[in-house]
């Protein structure tokens, strides 16, 4: 589809959700293709970067975002205090940011079915695995609260810094970041920002972005890391405040059970989902993973363009 093409197409476009059926496929890519959770930046040096859940935050390096390299692990071996919260130092669903002269690399580590669990930060000059600081914790979770610190994502507002994350526990989750340190503010305020109405709450993985006047929310919903069987599927709200509320298209709030359905699972691209959204070039690129029908449900990368109808909502080409 052309350039002039897909404007037609969007200013015509009604102000609902992307309809069932009408999924795009990823862009075809090459090489290194499983990943699960990714989190895709351009670094300064014109490559991409992709980290993930996965070894020791696994990495992947492209020139172009069509052909992949396995690039090895963010870290050597897991920092030490990574094993207060797993016994194998296992790091969950990153996201990677650049800020203030640096990079950031945001991450999870916890076990499954708990909420015993907190999100890490760390910094590098260059964004390439090997590189990377850590500087602890962020934000945690125990059993008596009713979040789950993981899936991190950073977004900026207003000249102030915020961290979105969650999963089930009663679904997003914010806090204020300080911009200095990248960890929370002292007795930060955990905002709600989306929900399920029914039991467990199954909402996780935000990530939030600002287009014109609106902050985006795209949430990851249902069942993941089950395969083919995965019903993992993405769905967005909006708000013109980055602590909510949040309401989809017809107006429901999304701590109310809202949010308009973006993508889903289609033909051999099943559990799309751990999404991500980063810039390239002046546009909007929306990486996920799906579970491939055709490889026995192994996860691998996802990647389209995320464009905007006229009345300012996603959808993906």
């Amino acid at each position: 589809m052309t350039a002039v093409a897909a404007a037609v197409l969007l200013a015509v476009l009604p102000n609902t959700a992307q309809a069932e059926g009408s999924y795009p496929d990823p862009l075809p890519i090459a090489g290194q293709q499983i990943i699960h959770d990714p989190t895709v930046l351009r670094l300064k040096s014109g490559q991409y970067v992709a980290y993930s859940t996965g070894g020791v935050i696994g990495a992947r390096l492209s020139k172009d975002l069509r052909n992949w390299t396995d690039a090895g692990n963010a870290f050597a071996q897991p920092p030490s205090w990574w094993y207060e919260y797993n016994g194998t130092g296992d790091p969950w669903a990153p996201d990677v940011s650049y800020r203030a002269g640096r990079y950031w690399l945001y991450y999870a580590v916890s076990s499954w079915g708990t909420n015993h669990s907190a999100i890490g930060v760390a910094t590098s000059p260059s964004g390439l695995p090997g590189t990377w600081t850590d500087h602890g914790k962020v934000f945690s979770s125990e059993t008596s609260d009713s979040w789950n610190a993981i899936d991190p994502a950073i977004v900026r507002a207003d000249g102030r810094l915020w961290m979105s994350f969650g999963s089930y526990w009663t679904g997003i989750r914010m806090v204020e970041l300080d911009p200095r340190t990248g960890k929370a503010i002292p007795e930060a305020t955990v905002h709600h920002l989306a929900t399920r109405p029914d039991a467990p709450y199954a909402v996780e993985g935000p990530y939030i972005v600002r287009h014109g006047r609106y902050f985006y929310l795209f949430a990851s919903y249902d069942q993941c890391c089950a395969g083919v069987n995965s019903t993992y599927k993405i769905r967005v709200g909006r708000s013109t405040s980055v602590t909510g509320p949040y309401v989809d298209s017809t107006g429901k709030r999304l701590l109310e059970g809202g949010g308009d359905l973006l993508l889903a699972g289609h033909g051999r691209y099943l559990g799309t989902g751990g999404e991500s959204i980063f810039k390239d070039k002046g546009r909007d690129v929306l990486a996920y993973h799906y579970y491939d029908a055709d490889d026995a449900g192994t996860p691998k990368l996802g990647l389209n363009t995320l464009a905007w109808t006229i009345n300012g909502w996603p959808r993906i080409l």
